[in-house]
């Protein structure tokens, strides 16, 4: 089931259980979860795409592995909020996604989250070698602490 809002999202998760954030890239796909009572989002893994049967097949297992009640993709908008190809391209991934498991999948505006999350590596002094490596998943973190924070403030986590 894909949810168009927050609110929705919300309203088709379970009280409790751990959720995904994932960044797509056309490359790779950035990883993150968090704890079971959604409070923190930690970065988990990068995925090297291929094609979308594995690519799914890779964060299904994530999924069923970590018992996740749901997912949220990152939806890259362009800065003046209009959507581009990029975007259709993730709706699309999302919609193939759906009709692979039954976890509710929500979008969150990742502008500027790989910038928060290169900004965050800089001040951790990590090397541009290792910063190359975890970028995608640290933004998956981003996006999924968004999400998070805008659950909490709904209402949606007791």
């Amino acid at each position: 089931m894909i949810c168009d809002d927050a609110t929705r999202f919300a309203a088709a998760l379970p009280r409790t259980g751990a959720l995904a954030g994932l960044d797509l890239g056309t490359k790779t796909i950035g990883v993150a979860v968090s704890d079971g009572l959604r409070s923190m989002a930690s970065p988990l893994e990068t995925i090297r795409r291929t094609k979308f049967g594995a690519d799914a097949a890779a964060i299904l297992k994530i999924a069923q592995g970590r018992g996740l009640a749901g997912i949220v993709l990152g939806l890259p908008l362009n800065m003046d909020g209009s959507e581009g190809p990029r975007v259709q391209s993730t709706r699309a991934f999302a919609l193939n996604l759906s009709r692979l498991t039954d976890l509710p999948i929500a979008f969150w505006d990742e502008r500027l989250s790989t910038v928060a999350a290169e900004r965050a590596l800089l001040e951790a002094d990590t090397s541009r070698k290792r910063r190359a490596e975890v970028i995608d998943h640290v933004a998956a973190s981003v996006i999924l602490q968004g999400m998070l924070d805008r659950l909490r403030h709904l209402g949606g986590l007791s």
